[in-house]
């Protein structure tokens, strides 16, 4: 009786209002970033503040991933209700969102290789220098100005200074904590003192959102007033004068241990052994991975299954329509095929919405690339269709045959046994182009393997376990593919005899 009672309370009970905040696992620490050491916990500054926010609100913080350099374009959409993450106050981004008063300010620091005698140490001798930095960030047009040969990354903060000590830039440009947690860890790097610019960042809500901005603004003020924002930046490591000046607080000095700060240093600082991390680390990232590989597998069989389907009624029309349906199936292949599919998938996700047409981040990713290799499907079926002789069909007709019999009975099975190689590496590129979707808030194996090498600083070894993931993906597809290839070569050869 008690476990029904129980269970009807269960079932009446509201449901948790949530908070979605947007953000980018991708981009690393000391913001929002995979634990290295438990890589199935999220954490950074701006989780906890997240998380600090939700409880002022009365609210369940809940994180939605997306591109950083997307944010905004995702929080317009409504994906989520909020975007946390490093989001500058700038002009540009006060005509696209409203942005709630300044959580954070930071200098700009300028990081160079210490056996470096020719590093530029001050922004006048940036111009002609290659310079690393994050797109579409304050440092970046910071750079743009002063005349540097500007490199930006996708990858996260990690590649850009493993660039630097590489030798492939001469410095790296970014955000006072971004140094402070990949720059000062290294003994071969150099974050020269001074400011070399400032930012602030703020909370993005959309445009029409004023309500939930005032109320985020007055959750702001109370963690400021009692000291909890300090205390949180001092446990990272992030509080500097920038922030004190900010946050009227006369005292600028951190007096606490940096907990988070020392942790993050004692997981990357130093690489275990390759034998040592595929005993220990790499078995806690596998169901990370999975979980990513079967958003993968889910994504490409289902569009393929669209471009599949599409690509045969292409190829018949084109192939046997009359000419205006023949001409609008050639213009439909040329599109999609002269077109880059990332332009196509931003039109579906982000353009259809101004048509009246809201597609979910699954669906959207279905369906571009559905409709892109419906193209290339489709002159892998017109091919099949053009090598079987016309003799045959001639032959059917007089034998009484119907068009849609011909097709069916002689032109098809000899059709199909041409498309199956080209359709299967189709399915093979399209499996690895699902990794696209990520601009669409889906986490799949790559976006999975980016974000975990960015936080666990392991580019080759993981990237040797998503490769290994990706081929007992598609190996068993190729298999498939070759035993129905030599059941049709059977059947034709029993034909012909």
């Amino acid at each position: 009786m008690t476990a029904l009672v129980l269970l009807t309370a269960l079932l009446q009970a509201a449901p948790v209002e949530e908070l979605r905040w947007g953000a980018d696992a991708q981009g690393g620490a000391p913001y929002v970033f995979q634990d290295p050491t438990d890589p199935n916990r999220l954490i950074g500054f701006e989780v906890e503040l997240a998380g600090l926010l939700g409880k002022k609100l009365g609210l369940q913080a809940r994180p939605v991933q997306g591109p950083w350099d997307k944010l905004l374009d995702l929080l317009a959409r409504g994906d989520f209700d909020i975007a946390l993450n490093g989001i500058e106050v700038a002009e540009e981004k006060k005509r696209v969102a409203l942005l709630s008063r300044p959580y954070f300010a930071a200098p700009q620091r300028l990081t160079i290789r210490k056996d470096d005698a020719k590093a530029p140490r001050s922004l006048e001798t940036l111009k002609g220098r290659a310079v690393g930095t994050l797109p579409g960030s304050m440092a970046e047009r910071i750079l743009t100005r002063e005349g540097a040969d500007v490199r930006t990354y996708e990858g996260g903060q990690d590649e850009i200074y493993a660039d630097l000590k590489l030798g492939r830039t001469d410095a790296v440009l970014l955000d006072a904590p971004i140094a402070t947690f990949y720059g000062e860890i290294d003994d071969a790097l150099e974050v020269l003192p001074g400011e070399f610019g400032s930012v602030e960042y703020a909370i993005a809500f959309r445009l029409d959102d004023d309500a939930t901005r005032v109320k985020v603004n007055a959750a702001l003020g109370s963690l400021i007033a009692d000291g909890t924002l300090r205390a949180l930046y001092e446990r990272w490591g992030i509080w500097t004068p920038a922030v004190a000046r900010l946050f009227n607080d006369p005292d600028p000095v951190s007096r606490k241990p940096r907990e988070e700060l020392e942790r993050w240093r004692a997981a990357v600082g130093k690489l275990p052994p390759f034998w040592e991390r595929v005993k220990t680390r790499y078995p806690q990232v596998l169901p990370l991975f999975l979980k990513g590989a079967a958003v993968s597998l889910a994504v490409s069989l289902l569009a393929m299954v669209l471009a599949v389907l599409l690509g045969i009624c292409l190829a018949m029309g084109r192939r046997y329509g009359p000419k205006p349906i023949s001409f609008l199936c050639v213009a439909y292949i040329e599109f999609f095929r002269g077109t880059p599919l990332l332009i196509q998938l931003t039109m579906v996700y982000f353009g259809l919405p101004e048509l009246g047409l809201k597609l979910s981040p699954f669906v959207a990713g279905v369906v571009a690339l559905g409709l892109n290799y419906a193209a290339a499907e489709a002159e892998n079926y017109r091919a099949g269709l053009e090598s079987v002789p016309a003799g045959q069909l001639e032959a059917a007709t007089v034998l009484g045959f119907t068009r849609l019999q011909s097709l069916r009975f002689i032109v098809a099975p000899q059709a199909v046994r041409i498309a199956i190689p080209p359709m299967t590496n189709d399915f093979i590129a399209l499996l690895k182009d699902s990794s696209l979707v990520s601009i669409v808030t889906l986490t799949e194996l790559t976006k999975t393997y980016t974000t975990l090498a960015s936080s666990m600083r392991d580019h080759l070894g993981l990237g040797l376990l998503v490769a290994l993931v990706y081929l007992v993906i598609g190996l068993p597809f190729a298999q498939l593919a070759r035993a129905v290839e030599r059941r049709f070569a059977r059947h034709l050869k029993r034909g012909n005899a």
